[in-house]
């Protein structure tokens, strides 16, 4: 998961007196704390170190990471006349130029040696933003975005589709710099129900995700792409559908902890590979309740085609990072 280097003593070090969203847009530092848990635990795939919002803040949006809080804007973006603002921005080359030469520097230290250790790009889904905005702060249940989604259709949905694109293009610039596949994730697509996210959401998800489907990797195949949100064991198939609808060709649907892998993949078939889905709250757990778990997770992963096993969500800060090695270590001799 992207937060994987927030419990490392080095993390907190290079990131000493500098906030969030200036880590994530100085290049060197970047690069550096998408290396770090990749040195650390052997895992074998690095994810880019960025945040959800960075490409409200490259466009122009006035958000900042408030501690202990989240996203905050400057206000909430809430009336036709607010998204017109909005929407008048634009997310160009030159401002995502930090995220090239992030993803540059991180693929070239990747590749040094006689392995390559793939990079997965990072964006946030069109909803997550739109819900930050709406709401103008993190919220547990999203009412504002909500009403605004059935109050005013036609808004919210010039609010998604530029979300979209901001997401889009951000993902696009990070597989052109070397990334060799993108994940899209969801952080309060859970709040939705499947009615509402298949008619309001879904359609800006696939916008984002169609600016990396005409891509190519140096085997000249196409960009996999990992579609995840939280609390969505409901929205499984939809989740999927935004990846086929996007013609994404190499498609795998993230799995957070709460639903079981099996069930997952009775509900996705036999030809869609899972992500995930270990409880990050057993991190912190007596080794044998934790390998017990991890075993339990890979074992129910053998029911899906492939399966990449991951956090059914973040890293927890306290998180002992000699627990973290250990787990990758158990999962490697599986």
């Amino acid at each position: 998961m992207r937060q994987a280097g927030r419990s490392l003593p080095e993390y907190r070090e290079v990131r000493e007196g500098i906030g969030m969203l200036e880590s994530c847009l100085r290049p060197d530092l970047a690069a550096e704390i998408t290396l770090q848990p990749v040195r650390r635990h052997g895992v074998d795939a690095a994810i880019f170190f960025s945040d959800i919002v960075v490409p409200l803040k490259l466009a122009g949006v006035d958000v900042e990471i408030a501690s202990g809080v989240g996203p905050v804007m400057d206000r909430p973006y809430r009336t036709a006349a607010d998204i017109d603002e909005l929407v008048s921005r634009d997310l160009d080359e030159a401002a995502l130029a930090p995220i090239t030469e992030a993803v540059h520097r991180t693929v070239s230290e990747l590749s040094d040696g006689a392995a390559s250790t793939p990079l997965i790009g990072f964006g946030g889904a069109p909803f997550t933003l739109a819900a930050y905005l709406v709401e103008g702060r993190p919220s547990r249940d999203h009412l504002a975005a909500r009403t605004l989604m059935h109050a005013d259709p036609e808004t919210w949905q010039r609010l998604t589709t530029w979300t979209a694109d901001l997401t889009g293009r951000f993902l696009r610039a990070q597989v052109l710099a070397g990334a060799s596949a993108v994940q899209l994730f969801d952080s309060w697509a859970g709040s939705l129900s499947l009615a509402d996210y298949v008619t309001h959401v879904a359609p800006s998800s696939t916008r984002a995700l169609r600016h990396v489907a005409d891509l190519r990797t140096p085997d000249d195949a196409g960009v996999p792409g990992i579609h995840f949100g939280t609390a969505t064991g409901h929205l499984l198939p939809a989740l999927r559908d935004v990846l086929v609808d996007a013609g994404v060709t190499h498609r795998t649907v993230g799995v957070d902890y709460r639903t079981p892998l099996d069930e997952a993949a009775g509900r996705l078939g036999d030809d869609v590979p899972l992500q995930g889905n270990i409880d990050p709250a057993l991190l912190g757990a007596p080794w044998p309740a934790l390998e017990a778990h991890v075993r339990d997770v890979v074992e129910r992963g053998r029911t899906a085609p492939a399966h990449v096993v991951n956090l059914g969500h973040g890293v927890p800060p306290t998180t002992d990072p000699t627990v973290l090695t250990r787990v990758v270590e158990l999962v490697h001799s599986l």
